[in-house]
C-alpha cells in the first residue's frame, strides 16, 4: 500500500488507558529504557479515567528523557481510544500499541522497528506471555489464549491467513495504512470502561488480510500481559463468550428458516445438545468442560442478539 513518505522518521508507542494508573509507572519505566534504531515518543490516551492518570503522566513526562504526550479522549471505549492514538500519530512513520497492563521485554521496540523497516511490511505483531497471580485447577493451557497469550514459534514469518493471528495489545503498524482516513478500528466492536470483550482487533486483523496487506510475526517483539485476580474466574470466560456471541449475531449474517421468538428454530436443538455435553463433561472430564461451557454461552449470546433484532424489526 503506497503513500507519501512520513514527515518524521519516528515511532509512537501508544498506550490506551482507563483507570490504569497503578500499572503505568512500571510500564513507562520499561518503555524509556527500550533501545530503538529511530527516535520514539510515548503517547498516553486517557479514556475518561477517574484515577490520577493525568497527574501521574505529567510528573513522569517532566522527568523523562523520552518525549511523553498525554491526550484525553472523551468518547468512551477502547476503539475510540485506539483511533485517537492513530489520529495523533499521523505525522510519524510507525505506531506501536501496548496495553497499560502489559510490560515489554528488552528487544520489543527494536524488533518492531527492524521488522517495519522492510518497506513491504505493513504490520507486525509478536509473542504475548501471560502472568497469573494464581492458577486454579480448571484454568487449562488451552484457555490462556483468551487472556491474549500468543506463541507462533521461534522464527519470524509472513502471516497469510487467520490461523496465525496477532493482537492489538502487541502490534505495530506502518502509518501509511491510516493516512487516507479509510482504515480505522471498527466502533461496532467497542469495549467500554472496565467491560470485557470487544473484538475490534480481530476485525482489524481480518480487514488487513482482506486488503492483502503484508503482515509479519516477530517472536522477539515480546510482551508480558499481567492478569488481575478479578479475571481469574470461570465467570469471566463465560461472560466474554456471551458478549462475543451477541456481537456475532448482531453484525454477521442471520440465517433463514423457521423462527421461534425471532430465533432460528435449529438453534434451540443445538442449545440442548451443547447444554447436555457440558453436563456430561463436568462429571466425566472436569478439566475439559470449560471450553464447552464457553461454546454454550457464545451460542446463548447469538440467540439473544437475534431475539433482540426481532423485537426491533417489529
Amino acid at each position: 500500500m503506497k503513500s507519501p513518505v512520513a514527515e518524521n522518521n519516528e515511532i509512537t508507542v501508544a498506550i490506551c488507558s482507563y483507570n490504569a494508573a497503578h500499572y503505568l509507572p512500571k510500564l513507562l519505566e520499561a518503555l524509556v529504557t527500550q533501545n530503538c534504531p529511530i527516535p520514539f515518543n510515548i503517547l498516553i490516551v486517557d479514556n475518561n479515567s477517574t484515577d490520577n492518570t493525568r497527574a501521574l503522566v505529567a510528573d513522569f513526562a517532566a522527568a523523562s528523557r523520552i518525549p511523553v504526550r498525554y491526550v484525553h479522549e472523551p468518547e468512551q471505549g477502547i476503539v475510540f481510544a485506539r483511533n485517537r492514538a492513530i489520529n495523533e500519530s499521523l505525522a510519524g512513520r510507525y505506531i506501536a500499541f501496548i496495553d497499560a497492563d502489559e510490560l515489554p521485554e528488552e528487544k520489543w521496540l527494536q524488533s518492531a522497528v527492524l521488522s517495519l523497516s522492510n518497506d513491504e511490511v505493513d504490520c507486525v505483531g509478536g509473542r504475548i506471555n501471560v502472568s497469573l497471580s494464581s492458577r486454579p485447577h480448571w484454568l487449562s493451557d488451552d484457555l490462556l489464549p483468551f487472556y491474549g497469550q500468543l506463541e507462533h514459534g521461534p522464527h519470524p514469518f509472513r502471516i497469510i491467513d487467520e490461523s496465525k493471528p496477532i493482537w492489538s495489545g502487541n502490534v505495530a503498524y506502518n502509518m501509511r495504512l491510516f493516512r487516507s482516513g479509510l482504515l480505522r478500528f471498527d466502533n461496532r466492536y467497542n469495549r467500554k470502561g472496565e467491560g470485557i470483550g470487544g473484538g475490534s482487533d480481530a476485525v482489524m486483523f481480518q480487514q488487513l488480510l482482506k486488503n492483502n496487506c503484508h503482515l509479519m510475526y516477530e517472536p522477539n517483539m515480546s510482551i508480558l500481559h499481567l492478569i488481575p485476580e478479578s479475571k481469574i474466574k470461570r465467570s469471566y470466560f463465560l461472560k466474554l463468550h456471551f458478549i462475543a456471541g451477541k456481537k456475532s449475531g448482531l453484525y454477521k449474517a442471520n440465517p433463514g428458516g423457521k423462527r421461534i421468538f425471532g430465533i432460528p428454530g435449529f438453534m434451540f436443538l443445538q442449545l440442548f445438545k451443547k447444554f447436555f455435553r457440558v453436563i456430561v463433561l463436568y462429571f466425566e472430564q472436569p478439566h475439559a468442560y470449560m471450553r464447552e461451557a464457553m461454546n454454550l454461552t457464545y451460542h446463548l449470546g447469538m440467540m439473544r442478539s437475534w431475539a433482540k433484532l426481532k423485537l426491533f424489526l417489529n
